[in-house]
């Protein structure tokens, strides 16, 4: 990654609940606007660790400019796969790789917990984004109509 000329050492790592200011400003660019405590209690309500995995983008000089959330899906129609549930890097910091360092860091994740294979959804207005899917080896295999209920 770089930033005025100089390469930047971009860590990737487990998020925490400090975080979660960070994680909640960043859940807003996605278009989903949340608070800090919201995303706090979010962020302890993704359990268990062995079906679950929130990983950040921690810059040097910028902090958390990016988060990806991962879950392990067991199914019935098929092998077990990964889901990535949520990505979104910081606007201006898009497009310098930490999207993709990001999602490497999910797929790995899901490797180990016996994942044979990785899905993600994205709206269909969200070109770019498709476009950095299809960058990172997926292929778009099914249109869909998504639908919810509140409980």
């Amino acid at each position: 990654m770089k930033a005025s000329g100089k390469e930047t050492k971009l860590k990737i790592r487990r998020a925490k609940s400090a975080d979660a200011p960070r994680i909640a400003v960043l859940t807003g660019q996605l278009g989903y606007p949340a608070t800090t405590s919201e995303m706090r209690k979010r962020l302890l309500g993704i359990k268990p660790a062995s079906l679950h995995a929130v990983f950040v983008a921690d810059a040097p000089e910028h902090g958390v400019i990016g988060w990806v959330h991962v879950s392990k899906q067991p199914l019935l129609e098929e092998e077990i796969r990964a889901e990535v549930n949520g990505l979104v890097v910081a606007e201006g910091q898009r497009s310098l790789g930490a999207g993709a360092q990001l999602l490497a860091a999910a797929e790995d994740w899901a490797h180990k917990h016996g994942c044979k294979s990785m899905s993600v959804r994205s709206n269909v207005i969200r070109e770019r984004a498709h476009k950095f899917y299809e960058r990172n080896g997926y292929e778009h295999f099914k249109t869909q109509k998504s639908f919810r209920k509140p409980l």
